[in-house]
């Protein structure tokens, strides 16, 4: 008896199209609020550390002085709080998966040599004009100073 009841259902799937789709040669559409991956434009990060802090469970690292930022896929839960947070906006919340690693670490992005130099740039262009405007200020004081001795 028990198999009388599985025949109309079979009937019917004999006669509709598939409700699966052939995954690789058509790409998967996720669900509009799906969680996915974190994503990062690792040149665009300022190093502010705001994700860090921002991320509930810590799976997030940075280091501003080597210029890298690494997350730990397995403690993160894609809340995207980090990406909300970043002033750069150099997060993102992407759908789908990440690529599989073999190994369980943490995936490390550094960034490049060219951004690595601009920023070098920057910082020595930033301790030139405040070496400039110290001196200036002494040289205010001291005209000040030589003018009230002569007075």
């Amino acid at each position: 008896m028990a198999v009388m009841k599985f025949v109309p259902e079979a009937l019917k799937n004999l006669f509709k199209p598939p409700v699966t789709t052939s995954y690789p040669f058509e790409p998967a559409v996720y669900p509009e609020r799906a969680r996915g991956h974190i994503s990062i434009d690792i040149d665009d990060c300022i190093g502010c550390g705001m994700c860090v802090r921002a991320c509930p469970l810590g799976a997030l690292k940075v280091d501003k002085n080597a210029g890298t930022w690494e997350i730990d896929r397995f403690d993160c839960v894609v809340c995207g709080y980090c990406a909300e947070k970043c002033p750069k906006k150099c997060l993102h919340v992407n759908p789908g998966y990440q690529t599989p690693e073999r190994e369980k670490e943490g995936v490390l992005y550094k960034k490049s040599e060219e951004a690595l130099k601009a920023e070098a740039e920057k910082k020595a262009e930033a301790a030139r004009k405040a070496a400039e405007a110290k001196a200036a200020m002494e040289a205010k004081k001291k005209a000040e100073e030589a003018a009230k001795a002569e007075e």
